[in-house]
């Protein structure tokens, strides 16, 4: 079997990406409909939004589980992508960040066009008050996912 030309293989990369951001977002707006906060002027402070995520038993659980499996699937992605462990490394860090900018950029079309100082929840692995943080700081995360994977793969 021969493998796909760079490009090709590229392209495919940032497909999965935009459509697991997609999904990602999707589940947010789903999750935030359950909390009562899905197209809300202001965000609760973090203590309101964390006591609204345990008055739900299963939903955190249940999140986490989603957090892990894309994890895994992220994973496996780059596995297919790539051979060696720095480029799988990388592959999986271009799909982090570009996952993130297309699930900031759809949650700021569907959810009141919050500003990017607004807060939101970036993780729930493990469940904790630090991950409530002002928008901007994910999507600069990603951004430096999306440099440094890109250096690794050798894009």
């Amino acid at each position: 079997m021969t493998e796909a030309p760079v490009r090709e293989r590229a392209a495919a990369i940032v497909v999965f990406a935009a459509a697991m951001g997609w999904l990602e977002a999707v589940v947010v707006v789903y999750i935030r409909g359950i909390l009562g906060i899905a197209r809300t002027e202001t965000i609760p402070p973090a203590e309101e939004v964390f006591r609204r995520l345990h008055s739900v038993p299963w939903l955190l659980t249940t999140e986490q589980t989603r957090e892990a499996a894309t994890i895994v699937m992220l994973g496996a992605v780059a596995a297919i992508a790539a051979r060696r462990f720095s480029r799988r490394f990388g592959v999986s860090r271009v799909l982090r960040g570009l996952g993130h900018h297309v699930l900031r950029r759809a949650l700021r079309a569907r959810c009141a066009g919050r500003p990017a100082s607004a807060p939101g929840t970036l993780f729930l692995i493990p469940a904790h008050q630090w991950w409530y943080q002002p928008v901007w700081l994910p999507v600069l995360i990603s951004c430096g996912f999306i440099a440094y994977g890109c250096y690794l793969r050798g894009y």
